[in-house]
């Protein structure tokens, strides 16, 4: 266990970005290699590269879990420096079998992730490479630095998630994120209402659990999008509207809301397949890695709380506070913070 201690730590407060994301992030690019990786148990991955085939490897590892991977997402590395990687995670993306499709779940846990990034590192004859990690995909970074620590150069971190019991219940059962968005908690909480009344003061997690893997597939939708509908519209300082969407977008709008309501709550339902706190507790298995956590000071999902812990057992770390930001990656103050951080990395191989 790490014996960092409080005083050992110290936070930066970033300036207010005054920049669009535009303005911040790289130009967009294409990749020049698509792939889909065979890890075993009948799962394909979805990879890709873009950027300097010769530079310096590092692997965006995507939030949810469930979430997969975008192309603007490529944009916040150097691509005349970077060997940028990209994956989807399993059930996910563009990976195979899709949990929307009713993929087998019991084929997906932290472990397996972790050891298809190893996977992907080897097929790539990567040796090191910086990882970079966002909401789960900080866990997700974290866990497999943890694991591997002789292949990790750095970490960038965003939006601190280190799946403790605690985490879970702020966010999905009436632990506190409820009282600063109880309309929404409350639209997130109608899909109890009407399928299971009986089982509305108790734990959220296990009866969307229940919901989302039952023999009633309009419930099972009805589900999906109120969990993943209560996290796109809670993840930034400002609450986005509705947005329109044509009936192809909406079709996919579901299917990604099957995928990633399914895999994100199987996940918690599971503990994060850790123990509670693991993260934490071998923390000390990142000494020597530098790192840089990019924290929005208004994160409702994944609250500052854990980026600070995480921060004072990790000496190496740097963690900067973004002041007029939430949760996501695409919210400006964020993203400079982890641009600046993508570009701090880039002698280091």
């Amino acid at each position: 266990m790490s014996d960092a201690t409080p005083a050992s730590a110290s936070a930066h407060t970033a300036a207010i970005e005054t920049r669009s994301l535009e303005e911040i992030l790289y130009p967009a690019l294409e990749p020049h290699q698509i792939e889909h990786l065979d890890v075993g148990e009948g799962q394909r991955l979805y990879l890709e590269q873009s950027g300097n085939p010769q530079g310096t490897p590092v692997v965006f590892v995507h939030g949810g879990p469930g979430g997969g991977t975008s192309p603007w997402q490529r944009r916040f590395f150097d691509p005349a420096v970077y060997r940028i990687i990209l994956f989807d995670q399993r059930g996910c993306g563009q990976s195979t079998p899709h949990a929307a499709d009713g993929a087998d779940l019991g084929v997906i846990d932290t472990a397996r992730l972790v050891a298809d990034m190893e996977r992907i590192r080897e097929h790539l004859g990567v040796e090191r490479w910086l990882v970079f990690g966002g909401s789960w995909g900080s866990t997700l970074s974290l866990a497999y630095t943890e694991a591997h620590p002789e292949h990790v150069i750095g970490l960038v971190l965003r939006g601190i998630f280190l799946l403790r019991r605690w985490e879970l219940d702020w966010y999905y059962n009436r632990g506190g994120a409820q009282n600063l968005f109880p309309d929404l908690f409350d639209a997130y909480e109608s899909v109890l209402r009407e399928h299971a009344p009986e089982e509305l003061a108790g734990d959220h997690i296990a009866t969307f659990h229940r919901l989302l893997n039952g023999p009633n597939e309009e419930v099972a939708l009805q589900a999906a999008l109120a969990w993943s509908d209560w996290e796109s519209q809670t993840s930034h300082l400002l609450v986005p509207g509705e947005p329109a969407r044509t009936t192809l977008q909406l079709a996919e709008h579901r299917r990604f809301a099957l995928a990633f309501a399914r895999i994100e709550n199987h996940f918690f339902a599971n503990g994060g397949f850790m123990r509670e706190n693991q993260l934490i507790d071998e923390a000390d298995r990142l000494a020597g890695i530098p790192g840089v956590i990019v924290q929005g000071r208004y994160d409702v999902v994944c609250p500052p709380r854990s980026a600070w812990e995480l921060h004072r057992a990790w000496p190496q770390s740097q963690l900067t506070f973004v002041p007029n930001a939430g949760h996501g990656s695409n919210e400006a103050g964020i993203a400079a913070g982890l641009i600046e951080a993508t570009d701090g990395f880039r002698a280091l191989r």
